[in-house]
């Protein structure tokens, strides 16, 4: 097993201890995340494929169908994958366990919330690189993230400016840069970064 799949184990573990009321789940906010919710509102072109890495339980994947794209939504908890198809059992969302550092395809659309910061620090600039990876040429990515503030003992691990810096040695172009404010016991700011891979669509 590889090492970054051992350090994933306990993200099926804890959806599994709490699949009844996904209450204990400290991501699970069972609603679109607002920050994505905010670019949908702010954006009206929405086509395409998108793809929402580390899904969970399914919201961000249903509003980017909602929006308009073809939608992928990948995690490496079954478990997590079984309960989204089951609150979205109507959606044509293409729920898949994959593993972010094997996967090959790319998509004009791009959401990722939170996964990065979940493994260990020394996974960080190859997770970095597989994320930008799936993006297409012309394509999109839109980061959220919590910013490191003061010391955290992880997981998650919170990421520093200069972290999200490394996504723009990956062929990325920043469109926009916010930080976020919202309670939170691991920092209570939050990066929104909008990048644009180059090259035509």
């Amino acid at each position: 097993m590889q090492a970054h799949n051992k350090a994933s184990e306990w993200f099926d573990a804890l959806y599994q201890k709490n699949k009844s009321t996904h209450e204990n789940i400290p991501w699970a906010r069972q609603a679109v995340n607002p920050l994505l919710q905010t670019y949908l509102d702010e954006e009206t072109n929405h086509k395409g494929t998108a793809l929402v890495i580390g899904c969970g339980l399914g919201d961000d994947a249903k509003a980017l169908e909602d929006a308009g794209y073809d939608v992928t939504a990948i995690d490496v908890s079954q478990t997590a994958l079984d309960l989204a198809k089951e609150r979205f059992a109507n959606s044509s969302v293409t729920f898949i366990k994959q593993d972010i550092f094997e996967y090959t395809q790319t998509f004009d659309f791009v959401f990722e919330a939170l996964t990065v910061q979940s493994l260990p620090i020394a996974f960080r600039e190859k997770m970095i690189k597989a994320v930008a990876g799936t993006v297409a040429q012309g394509g999109r990515l839109l980061l959220v993230a919590h910013k490191k503030e003061e010391a955290f003992d992880g997981p998650p691990w919170p990421l520093t400016q200069e972290e999200v810096e490394l996504f723009k040695s990956c062929g990325l172009t920043e469109l926009s840069h916010e930080l976020h404010t919202e309670d939170s016991k691991i920092s209570n700011t939050r990066f929104r970064v909008l990048y644009e891979k180059e090259g035509k669509v």
